[in-house]
């Protein structure tokens, strides 16, 4: 049997595709030369054992999920899994793509495995689908950080979490408006009014993206205890995205140009 948020077959019992290959070429390539992407603070990343990768979601197509994951094991030579929306997989060849980098259904299962047991990165944004449908008014303002969820993740596997902002990514695929169909909310961006709404999924515009790790943040001290309260969980996530929201700023101000950063 499948485990827990397993999307389908040929993935280990972890949730990620047996053989995950390596940077796909073509992204390599947009990543080094055409979003030009340049890290600072790679110094706050542990070199051993497992971290809650947090950082700030945008665009429809997880760029940004590609721009940490091999960012990281470029430089640092540490595998990095991304934690993604169940809807991904419900998409025609998305699901199968999004298992062959490595992503795996956000389940919290599938994270204190990967954390816990197998000492690995994991990435979230923890922002979840608000940060991509959030209307033009906002940018690159975090959206609320849910009730802390990514937070208890990290007690209960006895990780530090390791907040990472970008920025650049919001401008690669501006969104103009929102579209509702029911329930659901999807961003209507720039890109898909001008090349349709395929094409406009994938080419992004070439805006130049920096990347900002910031100190990790260790619950060593409430790793173990149970329960944590829930108010004492959204407050260190509220902490984590002020923090994070003030180094955007920072980056933003300090931002000659949209596309030469």
């Amino acid at each position: 049997m499948a485990e827990r948020g397993d999307p389908g077959t040929g993935t280990t019992r972890w949730g990620w595709a047996e053989g995950v290959g390596s940077e796909p070429r073509l992204f390599r390539a947009a990543r080094r030369s055409w979003f030009r992407v340049e890290w600072e603070g790679l110094e706050h990343v542990p070199r051993e054992g497992g971290a809650l990768l947090v950082s700030n979601h945008a665009g429809m197509m997880p760029v940004d999920g590609g721009i940490i994951k091999y960012g990281i094991e470029e430089k640092l030579g540490r595998p990095v899994f991304s934690l993604a929306h169940h809807g991904f997989w419900r998409v025609p060849f998305v699901g199968r793509l999004m298992n062959q980098i490595g992503s795996v259904v956000g389940h919290p299962d599938n994270a204190h495995r990967l954390l816990a047991e197998e000492k690995a990165f994991v990435v979230v944004f923890p922002e979840g689908e608000k940060g991509p449908v959030k209307p033009k008014s906002e940018r690159y303002r975090l959206q609320r950080f849910g009730r802390g969820g990514f937070v208890e993740t990290a007690i209960r596997a006895a990780v530090p979490i390791v907040p990472i902002t970008l920025m650049g990514t919001e401008d690669t695929t501006p969104v103009v408006g929102t579209l509702s169909l029911g329930a659901q909310h999807y961003p209507v961006t720039l890109n898909s009014l001008l090349f349709g709404p395929i094409l406009g999924a994938i080419a992004h515009f070439p805006a130049k993206i920096r990347a900002r790790v910031l100190p990790p943040v260790h619950l060593d001290g409430v790793a173990g205890r149970a329960p944590t309260s829930r108010s004492f969980l959204m407050d260190t996530a509220e902490k984590i995205r002020g923090d994070m929201q003030a180094a955007l700023d920072e980056m933003l101000d300090a931002r000659k140009s949209i596309w030469s950063g």
